[in-house]
């Protein structure tokens, strides 16, 4: 492995958590060619002055008994503590946010091609035929 790889990611997806909580889960390579996991979560800062990171580090042997403890731990809220609220209400919001805020953006974009078509309008004039050297070139 190269070492100016050595933080990249063999593997990346992300969760976006409302406007501004994003998780990230990287899959790395040590240099032994064995791999680790990263979950990092990324916060904006309330001043708007960049973001706060967190991370874990899980290593293969721990990924089991990881996920058998996350897995009991989220079961536990959703059945014991929290059985009736509707979990899935903040996937159907995120839904709705990342669909308006692509709505937004191709918007915005169409707005941008049609100034830039305003201010540089291409020509709409047919090029006029070269006459040929039967043709009477008098006026």
């Amino acid at each position: 492995m190269d070492s100016d790889n050595k933080f990249e990611s063999v593997y990346s997806s992300k969760v976006r958590a409302g406007k501004r909580r994003t998780y990230f889960f990287d899959v790395r390579q040590t240099k032994g060619e064995d791999y680790y996991i990263t979950i990092t979560e990324s916060t904006k800062r309330f001043d708007g002055n960049g973001y706060e990171r967190h991370k874990i580090f899980l290593y293969k042997e721990d990924f089991n008994r990881f996920m058998n403890c996350l897995n009991d731990t989220v079961n536990h809220v959703k059945q014991s503590l929290m059985p009736d609220f509707d979990y899935e209400l903040y996937e159907r919001r995120q839904k709705e946010w990342e669909e308006k805020l692509a709505l937004e953006q191709a918007q915005a974009k169409a707005e941008e091609a049609k100034a830039e078509e305003a201010i540089d309008p291409e020509p709409n004039v047919e090029e006029a035929e070269e006459p040929t050297s039967d043709e009477d070139m008098s006026w």
